[in-house]
């Protein structure tokens, strides 16, 4: 009787791995790849895998209605995050960004409360200023070896573009599977990026292989397994549980992008990415003791999300 608890357990850890490491590898691509192009390559590798796994399996194909919300999770989820996510590791380390992005659990409580009429309790407002101070902290670090005000203001770009695409996708997976409105989300996502097909093609053809290879680690890694890894474990536990995981990888960054690239936040940045967390636990204090609305989880440890 335990061991679908156990495998639940390793996929959600292998999940929140894999999100960690998307951050890493962002930053170290993106040496050698624009922002536009970065978000195509890994988009087109994402959506292959997806819909492999997508057509190996029965489809529950959505309605005319349902297409609204995918283009918002598509466009906003995929889309924006992805470009915004990949332009701020242009100014920041990624375990500041990978602290930053994570207030996105915050700004979907935010917009529950507005456009879901959840209303806003005390403690979803007391952790949105402990949060907002934490960006504050982040703002406020020195820009050399730490973070620069238009790096934050892409990752806050980011945080919201993910809450929103949270909020979309909440109907849809009521009707929809999880992998089919993901890999949808993402083939949307695609067609948006096409624009930098131009670049793609030509920075893939400048870049070293193994740059190009980190491209398709991206694509196939923390895109396409981690999110069938999610939807396995969140599938086998409360959204809220599996959501309390995220808090795993800003930390797990920080440590990736140390071993591997040799960099760290300021120390002042530690400081302002403990008051984003804080702030976000805070804020779901509440909805995990009352009833879940919205999965709240990070944009890189949710099945519909993309770092």
């Amino acid at each position: 009787m335990r061991k679908p608890g156990v495998l639940a357990a390793g996929a959600a850890a292998v999940t929140v791995l894999l999100w960690a490491s998307a951050f890493v590898a962002i930053r170290h691509v993106g040496t050698e790849f624009s922002a536009g192009a970065l978000s195509l390559g890994r988009l087109l590798v994402g959506s292959v895998l997806l819909g492999v796994f997508v057509f190996t399996r029965p489809r529950r194909w959505p309605t005319r209605a349902d297409w609204k919300l995918l283009l918002v999770c598509g466009l906003l989820w995929f889309g924006v995050y992805n470009l915004a996510l990949n332009a701020a590791e242009r100014h920041l380390d990624a375990g500041t960004t990978a602290m930053l992005v994570n207030i996105g659990p915050l700004v979907i409580a935010l917009l529950a409360g507005i456009l879901l009429q959840e209303g806003f309790p005390r403690q979803l407002v007391i952790g949105s200023i402990v949060a907002f101070a934490g960006v504050v902290v982040i703002g406020l670090s020195s820009s050399h070896g730490g973070a620069e005000t238009w790096g934050v203001v892409l990752c806050l770009v980011a945080a919201v573009a993910y809450a929103c695409g949270v909020v979309a996708q909440k109907p849809l997976l009521a009707r929809l599977p999880a992998l089919e409105v993901t890999w949808l989300s993402c083939v949307i996502g695609t067609v948006a990026c096409l624009p930098f097909g131009p670049a793609l093609v030509r920075e893939v053809g400048d870049a070293r292989v193994s740059t190009v290879w980190w491209v398709v680690f991206l694509g196939a890694f923390p895109t396409a397994i981690a999110f069938t890894t999610w939807a396995y474990a969140l599938a086998r536990t409360t959204a809220g549980r599996m959501g309390a995981t995220t808090y795993l990888v800003p930390p797990i960054a920080i440590l990736l992008g140390w071993l591997l690239l040799g960099e760290s936040p300021a120390p002042l940045a530690y400081a302002g990415g403990a008051l984003c967390l804080v702030g976000v636990a805070i804020s779901r204090y509440r909805t995990a003791a009352a009833k879940p609305a919205v999965n709240v989880a990070s944009p890189d440890s949710n099945p519909l999300s993309k770092s």
